[in-house]
């Protein structure tokens, strides 16, 4: 089953359920940057899921979409994703065609691909982490999911897509709900 945009959050918590994986829910103020709902959360910006829509340009006509996902203090490294596809252009896609296929709203990408023409890349370092963080479809709820189920879930292909660790600004106390 694939989602439409207002059921995606329905569909990840099935999804989770479903494969009986080791995850919370913590509410929150609206919020989607990672730096600040990190430290809204409580934990290291590292252990956020950084989740990109990108589009490469293998030639003329063939285009691949492709969710990367880094850790949240790095940025994609659009040449690696390039050598990947052996496409002679990497960037990022519009807003509307991100929306589309991700089937969430910009700031709340899942880590997990919905849309079938959509290519699941993950950064090593994200999966080196014990827990991951992410917007749940909502900017409003985030989850904590254990790396070792989203890695049995999503079952991404693993490659180093991320850039130089990013200098975070400072931001406010940690202050966190959790809802199950």
């Amino acid at each position: 089953m694939h989602p439409t945009e207002p059921d995606t959050y329905g569909w990840l918590i099935e999804l989770l359920a479903r494969n009986s994986a080791d995850y919370e829910l913590i509410d929150h103020e609206p919020i989607g940057t990672t730096d600040i709902v990190s430290a809204v959360r409580g934990h290291p910006v590292a252990q956020a899921a950084k989740c990109l829509m990108l589009m490469a340009k293998v030639d003329r006509k063939t285009r691949a979409y492709v969710l990367a996902v880094v850790p949240g203090d790095r940025k994609a490294d659009l040449g690696a994703v390039a050598t990947i596809y052996a496409a002679r252009y990497v960037g990022f896609c519009d807003t509307a065609t991100a929306e589309r296929l991700a089937k969430a709203t910009t700031g709340t990408v899942l880590p997990f691909v919905i849309d079938p023409q959509v290519d699941l890349i993950v950064d090593p370092e994200v999966l080196g982490q014990p827990r991951l963080y992410f917007n749940a479809a909502r900017l409003d709820r985030s989850v904590s999911l254990a790396t070792t189920d989203y890695e049995r879930i999503a079952r991404p292909r693993v490659h180093r897509i991320a850039g130089p660790v990013q200098r975070s600004p400072r931001v406010p106390a940690p202050s966190q709900h959790a809802a199950r």
